[in-house]
């Protein structure tokens, strides 16, 4: 006999966004069970970088002192380079303090530490190696969620199902909604994580090298690995795969030279690499009747700028308030959910575009660029708008805060 669980909030992917905003359910009085198809949080995942926004959110919540104390890592400047010569410079040191830097913690010190949070509410219930295997429905409307793993089938009975589960969203396509992706990159990032001396000064800056061969993303992590991403031509990985090994670890090579006899000595198989297909997407909506989409399964970025985390706290951080009342109204139908996306899109629409301007100055090529451009950002530096520019970067929507607890309502 399959096992049924009753709850209140039913969260699928327990990522940043979907860990914070059971966080924030919980302190509002919900019971919410989170699934969660990985068995531990030791899977590899490249993006860790905070940018000062979420810090923000995540020190209200009285999470991140925990994250940083299991290891993480400051970066003072992100740079674009050619060469050893800056083209342009953010400098989040003009920032006020405390958030005046980028932080790099390990994706597990963080989502162990809100995981430790969630549990310290009865109402929590969390259930990893499980994946949604189909939606409940009743009269018409999603009801909860058939999780599948090897613990054993068990159904979720919940009054609201939030689907938090990733760019390739298995609950976004169980609902019939549609991802909307689009080819804005046509990249793909090779990645690779080397383990650097204890000798070697730690790297305080996320640079990205200019190169022939496209642009390569360097950054330091904790405790002392060395993150490389190689951004490729869409699908380009595989003619260069077939040339061999040692041909792509050359190319990396002449592309970051200072790291030459990491990339020769520890990349020694081609499971040491990883290819991201890099592309950005906007789900044709974001809510169902008992239902709704947060993080990338609402909204999928390119890594450009390190806003992935960002994004997602502060996705949960927005329907915490709008979820919490819908529930004590009794509600959640797809018009109440998306005011959701009413209130959230436009956020995510100023950040595509700041993306693709991004993008545009990392790839372009010519005089223009290498010349005319870092002139113009040195003066740039120089006036009100850099800060203001680099607010942006930092914070996106100043003005999303954490909403004070409230109550919801149970049926």
């Amino acid at each position: 006999m399959m096992r049924e669980i009753d709850t209140d909030v039913c969260v699928v992917g327990g990522g940043p966004a979907g860990l914070v905003l059971a966080l924030l359910m919980l302190r509002s009085g919900a019971r919410v069970t989170v699934l969660e198809c990985a068995r531990a949080h030791q899977r590899v995942v490249r993006g860790e970088i905070l940018q000062p926004g979420a810090m923000e959110l995540l020190d209200a919540l009285d999470v991140l002192s925990g994250a940083r104390a299991r290891g993480a890592h400051e970066h003072h400047r992100f740079l674009v380079m050619e060469g050893e010569r800056v083209l342009l410079e953010a400098d989040y040191r003009l920032l006020p303090a405390p958030y005046d830097h980028l932080l790099s913690v390990p994706r597990p010190h963080l989502l162990d530490e809100l995981l430790a949070r969630c549990r310290r509410s009865p109402g929590f219930r969390y259930l990893p190696g499980r994946r949604a295997g189909g939606l409940l429905r009743r009269d018409e409307r999603i009801a909860g969620v058939i999780a599948d793993g090897p613990p054993g089938r068990c159904a979720v009975r919940a009054r609201v199902v939030v689907g938090a589960d990733g760019r390739f969203s298995r609950v976004r396509r169980l609902a019939g909604i549609g991802a909307g992706r689009a080819e804005a990159f046509a990249q793909d990032v090779l990645w690779c994580a080397l383990t650097a001396s204890p000798e070697e000064p730690p790297v305080r800056d996320v640079r990205v090298f200019r190169t022939g061969g496209g642009p390569v993303l360097v950054y330091g992590s904790w405790p002392n690995r060395i993150q490389i991403g190689w951004t490729l031509p869409h699908r380009r990985y595989g003619h260069l795969a077939a040339l061999g090994l040692d041909h792509v670890k050359e190319r990396l090579v002449r592309a970051v030279p200072r790291y030459a006899t990491l990339i020769r000595d520890q990349i020694r198989t081609p499971a040491d690499l990883g290819v991201l297909d890099v592309f950005s997407a906007r789900a044709e909506r974001w809510a169902a009747d008992g239902l709704v989409l947060i993080g990338d399964a609402a909204h999928t970025h390119s890594p450009i700028g390190a806003q992935g985390i960002n994004l997602a706290v502060q996705d949960a951080v927005v329907l915490h308030p709008l979820l919490t009342r819908a529930l004590a109204e009794g509600d959640t139908s797809a018009e109440r959910l998306a005011e959701f996306e009413r209130r959230r899109g436009p956020d995510i629409a100023a950040v595509m575009r700041m993306q693709t301007l991004q993008s545009r100055a990392i790839l372009s090529q010519g005089a223009f660029t290498t010349r005319v451009r870092p002139r113009l950002a040195r003066a740039l530096r120089r006036t009100p708008l850099y800060r203001k520019i680099l607010q942006r970067m930092a914070y996106g929507n100043p003005s999303i805060r954490i909403a004070d607890a409230g109550v919801c309502g149970r049926t």
